[in-house]
């Protein structure tokens, strides 16, 4: 590609969000004379500024190893409440009881909690905050990709600077709609779902205990998931009409609707943040790689939220891509040559895309009011409540720590 030129790097992250910073940090960690370039649309201050904006993160015990393992879990440990019992319940919207089908223990074997629930904008700043002055990472701000290419030697990105940079190995982080997933000619799975996510964040008038809650409704899950103090993080499931008609309604109406779905056990509702609505879809790449390109988190897989492992996911294929990058450059191969990209699109690619297809078989099965359906489902949670060792095995899933992990989620090094 002709015009200016090409300031040579190792390797070139496209996009600064969660997995993009967590692909940064995690690859300084690992020792290695690599030059980095982070590539993103915002800048760096606007993560170290972030404030509450009504969102939150489930993250799995595997995810919080190598949050410790990379020096990020000490700045957010403090506010990430444990998830200590799990409650799913299976009914209609106007039930006036709503029987638990099934209890887990969310604990591991060893007694650790399998997941935690933490603010999004503390996260966010404390993946700033690490690779804010990383040895080694050059953070490239305030800047667009406009055009990517790779050949048999590297890859090059054309910004919207006017930079030109040269690499190894490009990682697209950048989204769902990511821009170097089109650039590659990378082709997706992809479909809408006939409903809206709703999210806010309420105060509680009785203490949650760690306790989350699942409620299958109808129109799909109500997620309850604990936070520090009396609040609670809600993820709502919602069909599109009646999430527009919910989302414009006033707070006390919009507080009444969201009572008929929490219910009463936690006493008086109060809105304790922006509420927010988003439409629902899935998206899968076909494939996770292309010639010098390998693509992470939502630019290889976007799911559904029905069981808050979005950027649980994201963060196994950072750590999977560290993993194969550090030990290619150990044996002094090209790290961004066909055999090191190949391994990572085994290792990860399926697992993936059986996440996806899961959570999307488990809406499909739950966001229905069909009765003879309903009574298959709630004898089958019945079923598995009687079965404390698929529960717990159900658990250590969720926790992450099952499969082939690659070290960083165990929290060991690379």
């Amino acid at each position: 590609m002709s015009g200016a030129a090409k300031t040579r790097y190792n390797l070139l992250i496209g996009g600064g969000g969660f997995v993009g910073l967590a692909m940064a940090k995690a690859i300084a960690s690992t020792g290695l004379d690599l030059e980095v370039a982070l590539i993103d649309r915002a800048s760096l201050a606007e993560g170290l500024s972030a404030t509450f904006d009504g969102r939150a993160s489930a993250l799995s015990l595997a995810s919080v190893k190598m949050l410790q393992y990379l020096g990020i879990w000490d700045e957010v440990a403090d506010a990430a409440q444990p998830v200590t019992d799990i409650d799913i319940t299976d009914s209609p919207l106007e039930a006036p009881i709503r029987p638990v089908f099934l209890h887990f223990d969310n604990r591991v074997q060893v007694g650790e909690p399998a997941s935690f629930i933490l603010e999004n904008h503390l996260l966010r700043r404390a993946f700033a905050k690490a690779v804010r002055d990383l040895p080694g990472v050059t953070l490239i701000e305030q800047a667009r990709v406009q055009d990517f290419g790779a050949d048999s030697r590297s890859a090059w990105l054309h910004l919207s600077d006017g930079r030109a940079l040269e690499a190894d190995l490009v990682v697209a982080a950048d989204g769902r709609n990511s821009v170097l997933r089109k650039l590659a000619g990378i082709k997706t799975v992809s479909w809408s779902y006939p409903q809206t996510g709703i999210i806010a964040t309420v105060a509680l008038e009785r203490d949650h205990r760690g306790r989350a809650v699942q409620h299958f409704l109808p129109a799909g899950p109500f997620a309850i998931l604990p936070l520090k103090g009396r609040r609670a993080s809600l993820v709502w499931t919602e069909s599109r009409k009646q999430a527009k008609r919910i989302m414009a309604l006033e707070e006390a109406a919009f507080l009444k609707e969201l009572t008929r779905r929490f219910g009463h056990k936690l006493g008086i509702l109060q809105l304790a943040g922006p509420r927010q609505s988003w439409p629902l879809s899935l998206i899968m790449a076909r494939d996770f790689t292309a010639n010098r390109l390998a693509l992470i988190g939502d630019a290889a897989h976007g799911v559904h939220p029905i069981a808050g492992q979005g950027l649980n996911i994201g963060l196994r294929d950072v750590a999977a891509l560290v993993e194969v990058i550090a030990e290619t450059a150990r044996l002094g191969l090209d790290i961004g040559g066909a055999v090191a990209l190949e391994r990572y699109q085994r290792w990860r690619r399926f697992d993936a895309a059986s996440s996806a297809f899961v959570m999307d078989a488990l809406n499909r099965l739950f966001s229905n009011d069909f009765d003879p359906l309903r009574l298959l489902r709630s004898t089958g949670l019945a079923l598995v409540d009687r079965l404390p060792g698929l529960k717990q095995h159900l658990v250590n899933e969720a926790a992450g720590c099952t499969g082939e992990l690659p070290r960083l989620l165990k929290g060991e090094p690379v």
